[in-house]
């Protein structure tokens, strides 16, 4: 019964979902010129930044519902429902709402989000690799007294094939998937967001092989620290304040005793 409880326990906010979907939406959609005010108001407020989304999710329909507070010239506020990305000229005004709890009651309920990847299960065991951490690696430069070593130090944060991946692949990772899970909102202002982030794997993905080539160069010049430049001892953690030198009092001056009459 174990790989049928895994795979129920996998799926239970699916079900959860799908069994809120029964739910019937007492959205009472805008027509005609009521329709056309407020989804007028609500691209302006959008353009001019008075447009805040406060929540937002995919109906059963694949229509992008969008909960967000409307700022009139007034300083006066409404809550309105929104379907459709909220940068398109085909986004529209489902109701307006006095707080956001009575939109997301009155909207239509959402379906199970999507994944970018299939993952594994939380309930199966995960083997974890060791990786290296920053600090540790600062650590071992800092107490370098080879050029050879700081370049194994290079090497274990730029690895990229090895059993434990560098730091810097991992981060350039990162910063991928971040930004192929913005491309993926489907979004206008996620796809610019996309874009920065693309850019910035593409700039870690240049300085990881520039660090890498900096790394090679510096092993091949075969050299060591003079002892003058040795490094010091770090100071133990929390004592933010060097070290004051301190220097034994000076002895009085010899004095001869006195001779007894």
């Amino acid at each position: 019964m174990w790989p049928h409880l895994v795979t129920w326990a996998e799926h239970t906010s699916t079900a959860c979902d799908l069994a809120g979907q029964q739910q019937t939406s007492t959205t009472t959609a805008l027509s005609g010129d009521d329709l056309r005010e407020w989804t007028q108001l609500a691209r302006a407020a959008r353009s001019s930044g008075r447009l805040t989304p406060y929540e937002s999710w995919y109906d059963a329909d694949q229509r992008l519902i969008t909960i967000a507070v409307l700022e009139h010239q007034a300083e006066t506020f409404t809550v309105v429902a929104l379907a459709g990305d909220l940068d398109s000229p085909n986004v529209q005004v489902l109701g307006h709402y006095e707080d956001e709890v009575e939109a997301i009651e009155a909207s239509p309920p959402p379906v199970p989000p999507g994944v970018l990847h299939p993952a594994a299960s939380p309930y199966a065991e995960r083997a974890h690799s060791a990786e290296v951490s920053f600090q540790a690696l600062i650590q071992d430069v800092r107490e370098a007294r080879r050029a050879s070593e700081v370049a194994e130090a290079i090497e274990a944060a730029v690895d990229r094939y090895g059993l434990t991946r560098g730091q810097l692949v991992r981060l350039e990772e990162f910063v991928s998937v971040c930004a192929e899970f913005a491309q993926a909102l489907g979004t206008q202002h996620a796809q610019r967001v996309a874009g920065r982030l693309s850019a910035l794997s593409r700039q870690f993905a240049v300085l990881t092989t520039e660090l890498r080539d900096a790394g090679d160069d510096l092993s091949s010049t075969v050299a060591v620290l003079p002892p003058h430049r040795t490094p010091l001892p770090q100071r133990p953690p929390g004592n933010d304040h060097p070290a004051t030198p301190t220097t034994l009092p000076t002895a009085p001056p010899a004095t001869t005793p006195a001779h007894r009459r």
